[in-house]
């Protein structure tokens, strides 16, 4: 069984259920799933981006898939991507009966050139995140911001095309919310998945794209290599690229060989 959660602020509607269908159809079973807060599932109020929930929602998909009848406890996987793919790290190193771990594109703490790229006006940034940090405290509705943006506007990632990129990894018939809570960004300094790496024990691979500048390769690279039974793997492309077209059809072959050699046979 594959547990695969999407990254930051993103649906499962985002090209996850490519990846669950083609792991499907290599024999594995696969579980996709919105954290709280957001897409199909509950939570108020929307688009709260919580760090601990979003754990906490993790550990929820794992035990239920560990509880399916006719599933092998033994074989659950997690894969993880950007966000998320510093989460499936965290969890990996906590739980010792995690059979296997993917990180595509992942977070893997702050720092790095691509952090300072696409994070910019930061003081402007810190300063929504702490309006918002006391929109929760008094119980005020959020103050959320957009999570990508077009130069010259605000958002937390911005670029060129940014926003018309996050709605080409959905459905024309999908209609994404474009913000999230801004007070995680408060939380981020303290929150370091890949520090964990030296007690990840099951295989791991970490699947960077050497032209990211969203979550920068090389400090994944070097953070991972910690690991025991690390697997890393680079192409030479962006942070989205790896999800449709012939970048994804590299990628979920690597990835899918990967899952062949180390679940355990049933």
């Amino acid at each position: 069984m594959i547990v695969l959660a999407h990254g930051f602020g993103l649906v499962r509607e985002a090209r996850l259920d490519a990846y669950a269908e083609r792991f499907a159809a290599a024999g594995f079973a696969a579980l996709v799933f919105d954290y709280r807060h957001f897409g199909a599932s509950s939570g108020t109020p929307r688009q709260l981006l919580d760090i601990n929930r979003q754990l906490d929602d993790w550990r929820a998909a794992i035990a239920t898939v560990r509880g399916l009848v006719g599933l092998d406890a033994r074989r659950v996987a997690l894969w993880g991507t950007s966000f998320s793919g510093g989460h499936v790290a965290a969890l990996a190193a906590e739980d010792t009966k995690i059979a296997a771990v993917i990180s595509q594109v992942p977070y893997a703490g702050l720092g790095g050139r691509g952090g300072r790229r696409r994070l910019g006006g930061l003081a402007r940034l810190l300063s929504a995140a702490a309006r918002d940090e006391w929109c929760g405290w008094t119980g005020r509705p959020p103050a959320t911001i957009p999570i990508v943006a077009e130069p010259g506007t605000f958002g937390a990632l911005v670029w060129p095309g940014a926003p018309a990129t996050m709605a080409a990894l959905l459905p024309a018939t999908h209609t994404w919310v474009n913000a999230y809570t801004p007070r995680v960004t408060l939380r981020l300094p303290r929150y370091r998945p890949f520090d964990t790496a030296a007690r990840i024990g099951c295989p791991w691979l970490v699947m960077v794209c050497d032209r990211d500048r969203i979550t920068p390769p090389d400090q994944a690279a070097k953070l991972a290599s910690r690991a025991p039974r690390l697997e890393l793997h680079r192409l030479p492309t962006g942070h989205f690229d790896v999800y449709s077209g012939d970048w994804f059809e590299r990628a979920i072959s690597v990835q899918v060989d990967f899952l062949r050699r180390h679940l355990p046979e049933r």
